[in-house]
């Protein structure tokens, strides 16, 4: 299976991601992750989307359908190499004092903040790629894991080259 990520740039109108799943449903197109918020004009929501497919064509007709809806103005397929992609992960841990520090050491590490601390266990905030949330996951495997959430991934193409202006998308 092969994995694209897209980012989709849409209208920020009522129903916009309810619609844009529901292609990928409709078509029985699997999605790995899907996360999307208001950009810098809250006219328009970035909608990244990660999406598996058997092979290349099948992921092509992934971003064709996509690019046809009514809503969707701007759609980018994100190459690893030329992109950034991060996730954020929030992990309640059962936590007693005496492996506190075990586990902040081990936070700190990989450049997560404790962000809540509790009788019994501790909230850590970790942002990364997705090897790097699933390498903490593994070293934290000693640890009874109470409540685990993460956004799904988000991402921007590097550098300048495919910038769209949003006066150029409203044409």
């Amino acid at each position: 299976m092969k994995q694209r990520t897209l980012s989709i740039l849409v209208d920020n109108t009522a129903g916009v991601l309810s619609r844009l799943s529901g292609l990928f449903s409709r078509r029985a197109y699997n999605i790995d992750s899907i996360s999307a918020g208001v950009t810098a004009d809250p006219r328009y929501t970035r909608i990244t989307v990660v999406a598996t497919g058997d092979d290349d064509l099948v992921l092509d007709q992934i971003t064709n359908q996509v690019r046809k809806q009514v809503d969707v103005r701007d759609v980018k397929v994100l190459d690893p190499k030329n992109s950034v992609n991060r996730e954020l992960m929030l992990i309640k841990i059962r936590c007693e004092a005496e492996d506190r520090q075990n586990v902040i050491s081990l936070a700190d590490v990989f450049r997560a903040n404790i962000i809540d601390v509790g009788i019994q266990s501790l909230i850590i905030e970790l942002v990364g790629g997705t090897s790097k949330l699933s390498a903490f996951l593994e070293l934290l495997d000693g640890y009874e894991i109470l409540e685990l959430a993460r956004t799904g991934i988000t991402g921007l193409s590097r550098g300048m080259e495919d910038v769209r202006y949003l006066e150029d998308l409203e044409k």
